[in-house]
C-alpha cells in the first residue's frame, strides 16, 4: 500500500467478552518514559559483558556507524535485536518473527520502520483527521471496502488497525467478511468463536482476542462461516453491536467481503457509519468503484477516501 487520496469517488456487558483485555495499555501509557540509550538496551537484551560493549564501541569509533550497526557487524546482535531495542527506546510495539507468528502481510508489526509501514502511518493520520476527531459524537466504526477480490482489503484493514493501536488507543479489528474471512490467519488466531457466534446469540469469553506484544490491539475474528452472511449483517443486532463497539474502543476497523459477492460491504458500511475504499493498481475498474461508492449515497456514511494499493 503506497498511495491514497482523500476525495470520494463521484451493552455495558460488552467488556466481559473481551479476552485478555486487562489494563496493560493504560499501564504502559501511565508508566514513566525511561531515557535509555540503544547501547544499554542492547547490552541487556543480549547479556553483553563490558568487554563486548567496549569492542562494539571501538568498532563504532573506527567505522563511524551506529552502535546497533556495529553490534551486528561484530556478530554480537541481530537485526531483530536492534529493532526490538529501538522499539523499547521509542515505546513502539514490534513483533519479531521469533516471538509472534503473524503473517508477512502484517508489515506494521513485522517491519515497523519500513516504507510500507510508513505508508500506513500516513494513511492513519489521514483517517484520524477525517473520522476520529475529538469532538465527534457518536464515534463511527470504519468499514474497509473494495469492489473485487485480491484488492488488498484484508491487508489494508489489518495494517491500518495495527498502526492505530501503535498510538496507544484501544483498537479493535472486526472481521465481518463472513464469506471468506482471513484476519484470523493474518494474526494467527483461533477462529472457532467470533462475530458470527455473537450475531447468532452464542457469544463467549473468547470472542475478542488481544494481540500478544501489542497491548492496545484486539481482533474479533469472523468465527464459523454462516450460510446466511448477508442476513446476519442486515439484522438490527449487527448495527447495535457496531455502535456498542465504537463506544467501547477508541478505534474500530471492520474488514468486509468484496462487493462482487453481494451487498454485504455496503450494508456493513452503513451500519459502521464510515468507509474507506480500496482499489488495486492496474486491476480495479473505475465503473466498479463508482458503483460501490454510489451504493452508499442517500445514507449517513462518511467516505474517508480511497486507497490505491500497489502490493
Amino acid at each position: 500500500m503506497a498511495k491514497f487520496r482523500a476525495s470520494a469517488l463521484a451493552p455495558e456487558e460488552l467488556p466481559k467478552i473481551v479476552h485478555g483485555a486487562g489494563t496493560a495499555a493504560a499501564d504502559a501509557q501511565d508508566g514513566a518514559v525511561l531515557d535509555r540509550s540503544i547501547g544499554d538496551i542492547l547490552a541487556e537484551l543480549r547479556d553483553l559483558d563490558q568487554e563486548q560493549v567496549e569492542r562494539i564501541l571501538a568498532h563504532q569509533r573506527k567505522t563511524g556507524v551506529r552502535f546497533g550497526e556495529a553490534a551486528i557487524a561484530l556478530g554480537l546482535a541481530t537485526r531483530d535485536d536492534v529493532l526490538v531495542a529501538l522499539a523499547q527506546q521509542f515505546h513502539y510495539p514490534y513483533a519479531p518473527d521469533a516471538q509472534h507468528q503473524v503473517s508477512a502481510e502484517l508489515v506494521a508489526l513485522r517491519e515497523p520502520f519500513g516504507h510500507r509501514a510508513e505508508a500506513f502511518r500516513a494513511l492513519r493520520t489521514h483517517v484520524m483527521m477525517r473520522l476520529f476527531g475529538e469532538n465527534e459524537h457518536p464515534r463511527r466504526a470504519l468499514a474497509v471496502i473494495s469492489p473485487d477480490t485480491l484488492d488488498g482489503k484484508t491487508y489494508c484493514a489489518a495494517n491500518l488497525a495495527a498502526s492505530l493501536a501503535q498510538l496507544g488507543g484501544r483498537t479493535l479489528l472486526v472481521d465481518a467478511d463472513l464469506r471468506g474471512p482471513r484476519q484470523h490467519e493474518v494474526f494467527g488466531l483461533d477462529n472457532r468463536s467470533g462475530l458470527s457466534s455473537i450475531l447468532n446469540g452464542r457469544a463467549d469469553s473468547q470472542a475478542i482476542q488481544q494481540i500478544a506484544g501489542v497491548p492496545s490491539l484486539f481482533v474479533l475474528p469472523a468465527g464459523a462461516t454462516p450460510p446466511n452472511p448477508l442476513e446476519l449483517v442486515e439484522r438490527p443486532g449487527f448495527g447495535l453491536l457496531m455502535r456498542e463497539l465504537a463506544a467501547k474502543f477508541d478505534h474500530v476497523v471492520v474488514d468486509t467481503p468484496a462487493a462482487v459477492f453481494g451487498a454485504d460491504a455496503s450494508v456493513i458500511a452503513v451500519r459502521c457509519g464510515a468507509a474507506l475504499v480500496i482499489a488495486r493498481k492496474d486491476a480495479s475498474r473505475v465503473a466498479m468503484l463508482q458503483d460501490l461508492v454510489g451504493s452508499l449515497e442517500g445514507f449517513q456514511v462518511k467516505v474517508a477516501g480511497a486507497v490505491m494499493n500497489e502490493y
